[in-house]
């Protein structure tokens, strides 16, 4: 449960990724103090910056940079690859199409999802078959974003091993039929200061992203270095910004996280205001489970919480259509 933390905690995660795939990781020292930090983080903030990842700065950069160039291009040019139910709700979306909670929000993005063939996962995954829609300008962005989303997947399981010995689980508890073939999400993110879009007048609205929590497991954010945007809510109900740190991750954990701890790892409130006169960019990338995977409390942490599921059972990929279905406001409604 989110306490009234002030600040988010930074953890140098390089002695558990020296050891990930150790047998006997569990009894390293170094691997400890980690598995100790990643559990106070996620207890009381549910949010953390990671350090010491390995990826280099060049490759973390070079997507936000790459992500600039996309979102100054004229919008005839991004609407080439625009976001449609046909395409399985992938492509870009202009500022003020997706909506949390009802209210339109202030970004424009690029929607991509891992791949779904026709009948992978039966009718369940149905409204998201289709293939990624990749820009031709820049010419690198494809290339590039399937590079990252490879390594980003790559680190967030092996944080997902130090978040299963957190929890008192085995190492690999997150693997196998959870999440041993992971579904992803990338989210790559422009946020205007100005609240007037390609000429189209849009709604008075400062909220770059509303409030809301995440979906799956585990969220990596690569953020501008110079604007401070995202805020986390505690306890309390303050908003808690989360600046920008460089060579680090902000990580948060997701709703499917919250089920399989059964409450003891909270995925926290938290959105985005884009108060700087200049134009912001975010990619986060989401580690989620399993596409069609049956999420319920780990029999451990139902034992560390009072013996009491706290949960019902969840289909990650149920939750996430459910979710995809209705982020995206009508263009005859945008443009009323």
């Amino acid at each position: 449960m989110a306490t009234n933390f002030k600040s988010i905690p930074i953890i140098d995660i390089s002695p558990l990724l020296a050891k990930w795939d150790d047998p006997n990781m569990a009894g390293d020292q170094g691997v400890g103090e980690v598995v100790q930090q990643l559990d106070q983080a996620c207890r009381e903030a549910g949010f953390f910056y990671v350090k010491g990842h390995g990826i280099p700065d060049s490759i973390i950069k070079e997507v936000r940079n790459v992500t600039h160039k996309f979102f100054s291009l004229p919008y005839e040019e991004k609407l080439k690859i625009k976001i449609s139910p046909t395409a399985g709700y992938r492509g870009y979306q202009r500022i003020g199409e997706n909506i949390t909670k009802g209210t339109p929000d202030m970004h424009e993005a690029i929607d991509c999802y891992r791949e779904v063939e026709p009948g992978m996962f039966g009718a369940l995954s149905k409204p998201l078959e289709g293939q990624n829609q990749w820009p031709i300008n820049p010419s690198n962005l494809k290339q590039l974003m399937e590079e990252y989303t490879s390594i980003c997947t790559d680190l967030s399981r092996k944080i997902m091993r130090g978040i299963a010995l957190a929890l008192g689980a085995a190492a690999d508890a997150f693997e196998g039929k959870r999440a041993g073939d992971p579904f992803w999400v990338l989210r790559i993110i422009g946020y205007p200061k100005v609240s007037h879009a390609n000429g189209h007048d849009m709604p008075k609205n400062d909220i770059g992203c509303g409030a809301h929590t995440d979906y799956g497991l585990l969220t990596l954010v690569n953020q501008d270095d110079d604007i401070t945007a995202l805020q986390v809510r505690n306890k309390s109900g303050e908003w808690i910004s989360a600046p920008p740190i460089p060579g680090t991750f902000v990580c948060n954990i997701g709703d499917m996280l919250k089920i399989l701890s059964n409450g003891l790892y909270e995925s926290t409130l938290h959105r985005v205001i884009n108060s700087s006169p200049k134009y912001r960019v975010c990619v986060a990338y989401f580690y989620e489970t399993n596409f069609d995977a049956a999420i319920e409390p780990l029999d451990i942490c139902v034992k560390r919480t009072g013996g009491t599921k706290k949960f019902e059972r969840a289909v990650y990929g149920e939750h996430l259509v459910s979710k995809v279905q209705t982020n995206f406001v009508k263009e005859d409604e945008l443009n009323s």
